[in-house]
């Protein structure tokens, strides 16, 4: 059985989840063009893309039909109920950001907390007889989330449309939404309550529990996560080169233990380390005050390690080792 990566089929997310595969040396190609929904990567004849929505990813990585997919973490915690026991998160990708979260009417100025929420929710349904309604497409994180917090006097209105709109079209006295920014709930006059953020999602490279893991597809699984991970080291480290004056051992031992660098010694006093990103002008300003010349900084495009975290999550996970 061959490996099935699961993508999404249109639009931003489809473009950054090709860039993200391209950046690890893996060319998605989509079969006769735009409008066929299976595709392949380049030089891996054992592998099967299948571009489908966020929504439908999610369904066919819970059922196994699919090995591998792209799609947010929103999505999962809201339609797997049993997330954890038919999927893993084996990394997040770095785009599709976005929080769910519930907001009210900036008119309420004294609810800020969902501690305030659940005393408005009370109250109202006292004084109406009525629950409180909350407009939504999240409606199994809403239920947990507001389970969590004690509130209890409501009830959820699917939203099929814009959600932010529900409250000033009558519809719905607060929402639960994802937002990026939050400029659209403050267009439409809603506020985020302080403790209501539900959920920080991004997109995932997600694996199935559930799929039907054979020799021919773990084999191909390990080809994938290998330079996923070694294009995802790279991403977060640069390389920092320098020639230290002879006798310059401790400096590199002291270099390597301060700015978790690693070095590679090239002899003749040359020396190149391997350090996180945001640690490298220090790692430089190390260098020239033990002697260095110059420091050289520059990107790299993939770290290959002996060991793939990325497969070894996978192998313990949904292997069983």
């Amino acid at each position: 059985m061959t490996l099935t990566i699961a993508v999404p089929s249109k639009g931003r997310l489809q473009e950054n989840a090709s860039d993200y595969f391209a950046q690890a040396g893996l060319d998605i190609s989509q079969g006769r063009g735009a409008r066929e929904y299976r595709g392949v990567i380049a030089g891996l004849a054992d592998v099967e893309v299948a571009f489908l929505s966020a929504s439908e990813i999610v369904g066919q990585l819970a059922s196994g039909a699919v090995h591998l997919g792209v799609t947010g973490e929103d999505l999962v915690r809201e339609h797997v109920a049993d997330a954890d026991s038919r999927l893993h998160l084996l990394t997040k990708l770095g785009f599709g950001r976005a929080h769910v979260v519930v907001a009210v009417p900036q008119s309420w100025i004294d609810v800020r907390s969902m501690a305030d929420l659940e005393d408005v929710c009370a109250h109202y349904r006292a004084r109406r007889g009525e629950r409180m309604r909350v407009a939504t497409k999240y409606v199994n994180l809403t239920r947990r989330f507001f389970n969590e917090h004690g509130v209890s006097d409501y009830r959820i209105v699917e939203s099929l449309g814009a959600t932010e709109g529900a409250p000033a079209a009558g519809s719905a006295e607060l929402i639960v939404d994802i937002t990026t920014t939050g400029a659209t709930l403050a267009a439409n006059a809603l506020k985020i309550i302080e403790d209501g953020t539900i959920l920080k999602s991004e997109a995932n490279l997600v694996a199935s529990l559930r799929a039907d893991w054979s020799a021919k597809a773990k084999a191909a699984a390990r080809a994938i996560l290998s330079r996923l991970a070694a294009a995802e080291t790279a991403r977060r480290t640069r390389e920092v080169r320098a020639i230290l004056p002879a006798g310059g051992a401790q400096a590199i031992a002291e270099a390597a233990a301060r700015f978790e660098a690693r070095p590679d010694l090239a002899g003749e006093g040359a020396v190149a380390f391997l350090c996180p990103r945001d640690r490298t002008a220090e790692l430089s300003d190390f260098l020239l005050s033990q002697g260095a010349k110059r420091v050289v900084v520059q990107s790299v495009e993939q770290v290959f390690e002996p060991e793939n975290p990325l497969y070894g999550m996978l192998e313990s996970k949904a292997f069983g080792r």
